[in-house]
C-alpha cells in the first residue's frame, strides 16, 4: 500500500494540540465578542486578481494560485483584508456603521517555511469599517490586548510597536530626490532584518542618496511622542505630515484611555510591507526577544474599500497569527495544555445497556462532556480508556449494582467510589460527582 507524506509547509493538529488551539482561538473570539464584533465568514477561494491587480504578476509566486474548470484565475487566500473589503463594499448599503467583524480561518502562502511561519496558517482577523477616529484604532489595540492577557501573558511578555505610514511618506517625499515610496517603506519594513548596508542599498535603490538614507533613517529615532515635533520642525513644509503626526498622538492618547497605554511603544521603523495600509500601522513582538517573530500586525487600510468598488470608507484591523503567538505562550510559559478532558465516562457491565445510555443521555442535557462505550470492550479496556481521555468521574452500571437500585460512581483523581441510587442519578444535579453521594 502506498504511504503519503504530508505537505511541507502543512500541519496536523491531532485532538490534545487541537483542544489547546481551540482554548486560544475561543479566549480571543471571546474578548472580542465582549466589544461588539460579530463573527463572520469568508470564501478560501478568491480570484487572483484580487492580489495581482494590486502587487503585480510576480506575487503569483508567493500564491497557490491555479486555473479552474471555468477558466477563472483564482487563489487560495494569503490573508483576509482584501476579502473582506470586498465584502463590505458589496453590502456597504445595508451595514450599520461601523461594521466590526471577527473571523478566524486557515491562509496559504507559498513561502519559506520558518520557525512561526508555515505554507497553511491560521489568523484571527480583527476589523473596524466606517470610523476614521483614533478610538477605532485603539479599540483593535484593546481586543488584541486583552485577548493576550487573558491567555495568561502580562505587560511584561509582549509589546506592540506603533507608527504612522503617512509619517514615512511625507517624511520620504519631502528630500529632493524622485523616491519610490511604497519601495522605501517597504525596505523601512525589513529594515531591522537585514544589515544595515543592505538596508541603506534598499533605500538607494528607491531614489534616496546614500546621505539621504542615513538622513531619513535617523529621523526614525523618535520614540516619545512628545518629540514628534522634531519631524515636522525637519520638513515644515512635507505635505500631510503635521496631520499624521497629530493622528499617531491621537492615536497613542486613545489606547491610553483604553487601557492599553502600557503595551504601546513608538516605533517608526515599524511599517507593515502590504503596500493597502494607509495610516496608523503596528506589530506585536515578545518583550524578550526570543520569538522573533511578530505575533501579529495590522493598522489603516482607508482606501480598500474604494477599490473594491465601494464607496470612500474608513477601516482597520489587526490579525493575530496563531503559530507565532503559540510560541509566545511557550516561552512565556502559558501555552495550553495538550491534553484531553472528559467529564464523565458511562461504563456499562453485562447487559445495561438501555440503563447506561439512559444515564449518559441525562448527564450530557445538563452540558456534560460524556463518553461510553461503542466497541464492546471489557471492563478494564473501559477503565484503560477512561483513564487515557481523562476522565473526571467514571458511572459503572453493572448488572450487580443494578439488581440493587444502584450505580456506582468512581472519582478518577482519588480512586474512591461510592454507590448511588440509580433513579437518582443524575437526578437534579447538573454535574454529579463522588462527594454529592459519598
Amino acid at each position: 500500500m502506498p504511504t503519503y507524506e504530508r505537505l511541507k509547509g502543512f500541519r496536523d493538529f491531532y485532538a490534545p494540540e487541537m483542544a489547546a488551539r481551540r482554548e486560544v482561538i475561543d479566549t480571543i473570539e471571546d474578548v472580542a465578542r465582549r466589544y461588539g464584533f460579530r463573527e463572520i465568514d469568508t470564501p478560501r477561494l478568491e480570484r487572483a486578481e484580487m492580489w495581482t491587480d494590486k502587487s503585480g504578476d510576480d506575487i503569483v509566486d508567493e500564491l497557490y494560485a491555479f486555473e479552474d474548470h471555468g477558466g477563472r484565475h483564482v487563489t487560495l487566500a494569503p490573508e483576509l483584508t482584501p476579502t473582506v473589503a470586498r465584502m463590505y463594499a458589496a453590502k456597504a448599503q445595508e451595514l450599520s456603521k461601523p461594521v466590526k467583524w471577527v473571523s478566524t480561518r486557515p491562509f496559504w502562502r507559498y513561502e519559506q517555511v520558518q520557525q512561526g511561519r508555515f505554507r497553511e496558517f491560521h489568523q484571527t482577523n480583527v476589523d473596524v469599517f466606517g470610523s476614521a477616529e483614533p478610538e477605532a484604532d485603539a479599540e483593535v489595540l484593546a481586543v488584541a490586548a486583552d485577548a493576550l492577557t487573558g491567555l495568561g501573558l502580562t505587560p511584561e511578555d509582549f509589546e506592540f510597536r506603533v507608527s504612522h505610514r503617512d509619517i514615512l511618506g511625507s517624511l520620504l517625499r519631502s528630500f529632493d530626490a524622485q523616491v519610490d515610496v511604497t519601495a522605501a517603506i517597504r525596505a523601512v519594513d525589513k529594515s531591522e532584518k537585514v544589515d544595515e548596508d543592505e538596508y541603506l542599498g534598499l533605500l538607494y535603490d528607491a531614489g534616496l542618496s546614500y546621505d539621504q538614507a542615513r538622513e531619513f533613517d535617523s529621523l526614525l529615532d523618535v520614540r516619545d511622542p512628545a518629540t514628534l515635533d522634531e519631524l515636522t520642525e525637519f520638513a515644515p513644509d512635507a505635505e500631510g505630515l503635521a496631520d499624521a503626526v497629530e493622528n499617531l498622538r491621537a492615536v497613542l492618547a486613545a489606547a491610553e484611555d483604553f487601557g492599553v497605554g502600557e503595551h504601546c511603544d513608538l516605533s517608526l521603523r515599524t511599517a507593515r510591507g502590504l503596500d493597502y495600509y494607509t495610516g496608523a500601522v503596528f506589530e506585536c513582538f515578545d518583550s524578550t526577544g526570543e520569538v522573533s517573530r511578530s505575533v501579529f500586525g495590522g493598522g489603516r487600510y482607508d482606501d480598500l474599500i474604494e477599490e473594491f468598488g465601494g464607496q470612500p470608507t474608513p477601516a482597520v484591523g489587526v490579525a493575530p497569527g496563531h503559530a507565532p503567538l503559540a510560541l509566545l505562550l511557550e516561552r512565556a510559559g502559558v501555552l495550553p495544555d495538550a491534553e484531553l478532558s472528559t467529564d464523565y465516562y458511562v461504563l456499562g457491565v453485562g447487559d445495561t445497556r438501555d440503563v447506561a445510555a439512559r444515564v449518559a443521555r441525562d448527564l450530557r442535557a445538563g452540558g456534560n462532556v460524556v463518553e461510553s462505550d461503542v466497541a464492546g470492550r471489557s471492563f478494564g479496556a473501559q477503565m484503560g480508556y477512561a483513564d487515557s481521555v481523562n476522565a473526571e468521574t467514571v458511572v459503572i452500571v453493572g448488572e450487580q449494582d443494578l439488581a440493587d437500585g444502584n450505580v456506582t460512581v468512581k472519582d478518577m483523581g482519588s480512586g474512591e467510589q461510592t454507590t448511588a441510587p440509580v433513579e437518582e442519578f443524575p437526578g437534579g444535579l447538573e454535574r454529579p460527582t463522588y462527594d454529592d453521594f459519598a
